[in-house]
């Protein structure tokens, strides 16, 4: 199954393949702590009646990609410049755009990192779903967020001006202590043991 890559016209609804594939996935999830199992349900009860959502200009209920950015160096964490908190890369998807393209644009502009897909992938290479989080996302909306495994490489953040300049690989411990809550069971789960 392959996705258009563009609407025809910025206003043009989600397509119905992609539209059932964002579904699906979000289904498929069983939820790795009761805050993932709770966005879980918050996610399907408001997604059907969404007339675009990946849109943030037709509802302020919305999809967002995000990035757990790993590699050799541990995990990158920027600290959002409004919220204040420790968070991964993300944010709002573009016309014409999938929430796994959004995670990884969102990604790369963020941290000014060369980044790419880590897996895992289905059978058509689309990126898999590895967490969901419903949130708060600041001027009364509210985040329908999906986050994708990317790989970050070796070398350090670089973002441009204009994004958060507080960021940083960290070591998967360090990563944990500091991130927010919505983040940290997601990193405890992808920990490497030992």
């Amino acid at each position: 199954m392959s996705f258009p890559a563009a609407p025809a016209t910025p206003d043009e609804v989600i397509d119905d393949a992609l539209r059932s594939r964002i579904r699906d996935d979000v289904e498929a999830r069983v939820g790795l702590d009761e805050r993932e199992v709770t966005s879980r349900a918050r996610f399907l009860a408001a997604y059907d009646d969404l007339d675009d959502p990946l849109s943030q200009e037709s509802s302020p209920i919305h999809v967002t990609g995000s990035g757990i950015v790993v590699g050799p160096r541990g995990v990158v964490m920027l600290k959002h410049k409004r919220l204040g908190i420790w968070l991964q890369p993300g944010g709002h998807v573009d016309p014409g755009e999938t929430p796994w393209a959004a995670a990884l644009r969102e990604s790369a502009e963020e941290t000014g990192l060369d980044v790419s897909f880590a897996g895992p992938f289905d059978a058509d290479g689309v990126p898999e779903l590895i967490h969901l989080d419903v949130h708060a996302g600041g001027r009364g909306h509210t985040h329908l967020d999906l986050r994708y495994l990317i790989d970050g490489g070796t070398s350090d953040p670089a973002p441009p001006d204009g994004e958060s300049q507080e960021i940083g690989w960290f070591s998967w411990h360090d990563a944990i202590e500091l991130a927010d809550p919505g983040v940290e069971t997601i990193l405890r789960h992808l920990a490497p043991s030992g």
